[in-house]
Parts: C-alpha cells; structure tokens; sequence
C-alpha cells in the first residue's frame, strides 16, 4: 500500500484566532504524529487486510474524539465559554478520516474492513 499523506486544511486554519497561532501548531503537530503512526501500521503489517484493519482501529479512535468535540460544543456555549477550539478539533478529526477514505488503496480497504465488522458483529448479535 502506498505511504499516507495527511494534512491540516488550510480553511480550518484560517479560522482559527489570528493572535492564536499555538493552536494551528498543535494541529499540525498532530496530524504530523498520526501520519507517522498510521505510515509506521502500513509497514509492519504482513498484508493488506491487517493493515486496513489496524488504520480503521485509528479511524475508530478518531470517530470517538469527534463525538467527544461535538458533545463539547453546546456545553462550552451554555457556559459562556467560546467553542471554536472545540469546533476546530472536531472538524480536524472528521477531515482527516475523510483523507483516510480518499487514499487510493486504503479507502477501499476500510470499506471492506467496515463491513467485514458489521458482519461480524451482526453474526454475534443474531446468535445471543
């Protein structure tokens, strides 16, 4: 499978607060780390089914931090408190699985992982 190349979009940036610039650091940084991680999966996994597997584990962990950024965003506003960071990370998150899908091999692979899941569980759940 080829390299993944993930990236900040330059729109979320750009909304970020211009006296603010730790914050689009930290987001680069990250994104950077998960690049790294999810490269390091795709090269010390025996075939492509693992590595898919292993990447939609990090895409679970994505999803999850999504959620939580979204459930963030109405109490930070019931607070008083402003949300963009929590708007910004939220937003992060779902863009980079949406880079993750979009990858030319890897995006087919998950699909098929997803599924493979669903499957799975739906077997399990059918069996109770």
């Amino acid at each position: 499978m080829d390299e993944i190349s993930l990236g900040v979009p330059e729109p979320l940036l750009d909304r970020l607060p211009e006296e603010d610039d730790a914050a689009a650091a930290d987001m680069q940084e990250a994104v950077g780390g998960w690049e790294q991680q999810l490269n390091r999966v795709l090269e010390e996994s025996e075939d492509e089914r693992e590595a898919a597997s292993r990447v939609l584990e990090a895409v679970d962990r994505f999803e999850e931090r999504y959620q939580t950024y979204d459930e963030l965003v109405p109490e930070l506003r019931a607070w008083g408190q402003s949300p963009i960071y929590a708007i910004a990370w939220r937003t992060l998150y779902a863009d980079v699985v949406a880079q993750l899908y979009e990858h030319d091999e890897l995006g087919e692979h998950l699909e098929q992982e997803r599924n493979v899941r669903l499957v799975e569980d739906g077997i399990r759940l059918q069996d109770l």
